[in-house]
């Protein structure tokens, strides 16, 4: 399966469309099959970069649309792989907690952001399946940190501190 290209912050142009809120997916004439190929490419474009979620925008689509897939946890259970279309937070508890971010369209960069450690989003499936998730910890900041792309965010807005990835790591 071959990857996409991940648009980067480092090109003026690509940073201008990754900062515009993308365009909403009509459910209604969704096409099943060119759906699950795009997801099929997103998916081996996520994992090519060794990412936990990939925005529609990030490879130059203006559509609301994100995927997310978390790492194993200590547990070894392997994770669920979420497509989620339209998506939107329609909860968030008020407990914060701040973690350590990077993006595949801001290479090398990391900083501390400050989210909502539970949260409910709605959206649909690739179906076109309304759909709502309660997501926690560390799901709860993918979800987020994709639906601020969606929105034209990235997290750099957020971290208070933002640093270069040290090369001997």
């Amino acid at each position: 399966m071959s990857v996409l290209p991940i648009l980067k912050i480092d090109d003026k142009k690509e940073e201008s469309f990754l900062r515009k809120k993308t365009k909403t997916v009509d459910i209604d004439n969704l096409n099943k099959k060119e759906m699950r190929d795009l997801i099929k490419k997103m998916r081996a474009t996520m994992r090519d970069a060794d990412g936990v979620g990939l925005s529609a925008n990030q490879i130059g689509l203006d559509m609301s649309l994100f995927i997310a897939e978390p790492p194993i946890d200590e547990t070894g259970t392997k994770p669920k792989f979420y497509v989620i279309i339209n998506p939107e937070i329609v909860k968030k508890s008020g407990e914060l907690d701040v973690m350590d971010e990077g993006c595949l369209s801001v290479p090398e960069r990391f900083g501390p952001v400050e989210r909502a450690d539970k949260i409910t989003i709605s959206g649909f499936d690739q179906n076109g399946k309304k759909i709502k998730i309660k997501a926690w910890g560390f799901l709860a900041r993918i979800f987020q940190h994709e639906i601020d792309h969606l929105n034209g965010k990235l997290f750099i807005d957020h971290a208070k501190k933002i640093r270069k990835r040290d090369k001997d790591k």
